[in-house]
Formats: structure tokens, C-alpha cells, sequence
């Protein structure tokens, strides 16, 4: 499916917001004489609010659009099935999927292009549809390449940055991403790619599927019912020379151990981990089978991160903290090292922190766009051999801390203290 300059160029004119797009399709809906026009008027969309996934869920009487931005579903309209139908049956067309079959769960993708001056931009679309009580859910996942960050866009601190980049500049080791699904770790190691790549060394990539296309990196894509795993895949990929590996994930025992040893012998591995925290890893590994001493030697770092949202530019407002934020913020800051604290001068009595207000510009939700708060805990030899004594997840955090780490807490709260976000969105993402 191809978007011309000129479709693209009027939609874009008419959607600066999902109220907007709500009156565009309201008028669509009317008369439709072009289920492809329709459709693609919702992708360009998506792709000029930044939209990260399009929900069509089925209710008694009618079919509900929602589209995930910034981590939030917005309502946005509310279709007669007969119209769903047909958009239904085109997406399955153009998705490579049967559309017969509306009792089982079906899974594909397909690519839209844009037409511009300077290129033609092709955006990947993950589609997932699932059989519900009113009919079938559809989700489209829009990969849009615009979500591929530097490093110095995730909002990273800036001695944590500095951090970051002396480690994915060595040779061999393991760098481990954590945290819950939808966290932005593949938006990380992505850009830990982009840093590193260049024409002097290899990097393959195993990933489950491929969302993002990478100029100069060999992408490899599991397969697991026709027997190519991460295991098996990370075996194969070994046995081609190269010098940085990123496994999409890991899962199993043997995934696990095949990437430790792989970072032992001259490779620098990247993976994620589901884990709550940076010292969660450890007792992951543990719980997939490896042991502390096997995986103390391996680690370089481990990351930990959340996202938040962002407060809106456009109409946020600075207010004097109350009492109670003062406390909570007081309590996060004097835990910090003191030469973190020492940049931020902090002075509680005058203290303003950003509150959400909403406009046109944010889609009246007070945010717009999001930033990750970390956890960073580097391995050095006297928390290599602490990790070899297999302490508990709380007595290795404790010991971390120690040295020097920074919870996503409190980077969160640091972030509060800048402006960046506010205080219950730090809450959200990481608990009170």
C-alpha cells in the first residue's frame, strides 16, 4: 500500500490531533467510496501523531478505533461493523492473511510507503488479530523509523551516558536491558547500534521478529516452528565472525548460556531481560538455569529502565511543590551520591515542579512525547565477586547503591526537579 505526497500532504494539513482526525473520519464515514482510501487516511495518521499502535476492538453494536500514543490508548472514533468488515478484510489482504478464517488468532505484517521529494519512506506494520466475543480484534503495530533514536535522545543522564558509551565501546562482554514489556528497551539497543556501527567491524542481529530495518547490521529473524530459535540461531550466528551480537531476547537455559559464553570469547553481546530492576538479573539467570559464577564473569552492565511521558511544551505549567511532593522528593534526593546532588543545587523551599495542563498540541493529555529513567549498574571486580556469592536480589541492590547507582527512582525524581515530567508519573512507572 503506497500513501502519495499529495494524500499524505492533505492529511497532514487536516490532523493535527486525534480531535481532528475524529472529525475527518466522521465525515468519511458518511460515504465511503474507497475502503483503501479510508484506510490509509488512519496509517498516514498514525504516522503524523506518532501513533505507536491502531486498536479496532469490536463492541455489541459498534467498533471502537483507539490508537496507543505516548504509551496512552485515545478513543478516536466509534465504526458500524459493516464498515469494519470490509476495512477488516482489506488489512488481511494486504497483511497476507486468510480471510476466511475468523475463529483463530492470526498474525502478519505489511509495509506502507510514503511518498515525499526526497524519498519514498516505507514503514513496516505488525498486524495481530484475535477472535473476540463481538467479532475480531485488530492491532497494528506501526514501526515507524522515526522511533529510532540516538543515544543522546533517550534521555539519558549525562554521567550516565558517558558511562553507556565507554561500555558498548569494548570489545567482549554482555550489556543486559531489563524491564516489562513496552519499557523502550529495543529502542535502546537500537541505538546502541547506531553508535557503534561502522564499516570496521560486524554486527548480527537475532531478533523475534525484525521491526526495525538497520543500514549495515545483518538482521536475523527467529522462526521457532520451523526449529530456528534463539538458541540454535545464536549458535549459527557465532559460527560467523562477527564482532557484536544482539539476541532480541532471552528466554531459555541454553539462549542464556550460548550468549554469556559468546560475550567470553571476544564478542560484545546485547540482550533484554524481563526483570523489575538491575539486580533482578541475576536471580533471572538463576531462575533460567545459570549460575551466579557463571554469569558474573560475563556482564560489563546491566540497565534497568521505565518510561514516562513527557509534560507538553506547549502548555505545561510550573507550580510550587506541596509539602507532601517536597517530602517525597527529599526522601529520593538524600539517598543520592553527593556529586549528583551537588549539580542539582536543589532548594525545596522554592521548589517548582511542572504540572500537565492539556491543549490542542498534546491532545488535551498535558504530554507529549516520552523519556526513559534508568538504572544503571556496571560490574566492576568487587560486584563480580559479590555476584559469585549469590547474594539475594535486595543485599546485591544494597550493595550497588553503595557504590554509587542511582534507582530509576530517583532518576525519575531528577527528572521531576528539571521539569521534564512530573511526580506521578515517576510513581506510575516505578511505584510509590
Amino acid at each position: 500500500m503506497n500513501i502519495s505526497q499529495e494524500q499524505f500532504s492533505g492529511i497532514e494539513k487536516s490532523v493535527a490531533n486525534i480531535s481532528q482526525l475524529n472529525k475527518i473520519l466522521q465525515e468519511k464515514t458518511q460515504k465511503v467510496e474507497n475502503i483503501t482510501f479510508f484506510v490509509q487516511i488512519i496509517l498516514a495518521s498514525s504516522v503524523i501523531l506518532n501513533v505507536s499502535d491502531i486498536h479496532f476492538e469490536p463492541e455489541e453494536d459498534k467498533v471502537k478505533i483507539r490508537l496507543r500514543l505516548d504509551g496512552i490508548l485515545h478513543n478516536v472514533i466509534l465504526l458500524e461493523k459493516p464498515l469494519y468488515s470490509k476495512i477488516l478484510s482489506r488489512v488481511k489482504l494486504i497483511s497476507g492473511l486468510k480471510l476466511n478464517i475468523a475463529n483463530k488468532s492470526q498474525d502478519g505484517r505489511f509495509t506502507f510507503g510514503i511518498a515525499s521529494q526526497a524519498k519514498n519512506q516505507k514503514i513496516e506494520t505488525r498486524v495481530s488479530i484475535l477472535p473476540s466475543e463481538y467479532g475480531e480484534t485488530l492491532v497494528m503495530r506501526v514501526l515507524n523509523p522515526k522511533a529510532l533514536l540516538d543515544i543522546e535522545d533517550l534521555g539519558i543522564r549525562d554521567d550516565l551516558r558517558e558511562m553507556f558509551e565507554k561500555e558498548i565501546a569494548r570489545p567482549n562482554g554482555m550489556i543486559v536491558v531489563t524491564g516489562p514489556t513496552g519499557s523502550g528497551k529495543t529502542t535502546t539497543l537500537y541505538a546502541v547500534l547506531k553508535k557503534i556501527q561502522n564499516s570496521e567491524i560486524k554486527i548480527i542481529t537475532l531478533e523475534d521478529p525484525i521491526e526495525y530495518h538497520l543500514e549495515g547490521i545483518s538482521q536475523s529473524q527467529v522462526h521457532p516452528e520451523s526449529g530456528y530459535d534463539f538458541a540454535s540461531g545464536l549458535q549459527a550466528i557465532v559460527r560467523q565472525d562477527p564482532d557484536v551480537i544482539l539476541v532480541g531476547e532471552i528466554r531459555d537455559f541454553q539462549t542464556g548460556q550460548m550468549a554469556l559464553q559468546a560475550s567470553l570469547t571476544g564478542h560484545l553481546v546485547l540482550s533484554t531481560l524481563h526483570t523489575n530492576d538491575a539486580a533482578g538479573t541475576i536471580a533471572r539467570f538463576q531462575a533460567l538455569g545459570i549460575k551466579p559464577n557463571e554469569t558474573a564473569p560475563a556482564l560489563n552492565l546491566i540497565v534497568a529502565q521505565r518510561l514516562v511521558r513527557v509534560v507538553c511544551l506547549s502548555c505545561k505549567k510550573n507550580v510550587l511543590a506541596t509539602p507532601q511532593e517536597k517530602q517525597e522528593i527529599a526522601k529520593e534526593v538524600s539517598l543520592l551520591p553527593d556529586r549528583i546532588k551537588d549539580q542539582l543545587k536543589l532548594n525545596l523551599d522554592s521548589l517548582k515542579i511542572a504540572k500537565a495542563q492539556g491543549c490542542e498540541q498534546c491532545n488535551n493529555s498535558g504530554f507529549k512525547g516520552r523519556a526513559g529513567i534508568y538504572e544503571f549498574m556496571a560490574i566492576d571486580d568487587e560486584l563480580e565477586n559479590f555476584i559469585m556469592t549469590a547474594p539475594s536480589t535486595a543485599d546485591l541492590a544494597k550493595k550497588a547503591r553503595e557504590k554509587g547507582m542511582t534507582t530509576m527512582k530517583q532518576d525519575g525524581v531528577i527528572k521531576v526537579i528539571q521539569g521534564i515530567t512530573t511526580l506521578e508519573e515517576v510513581q506510575k512507572a516505578v511505584g510509590g
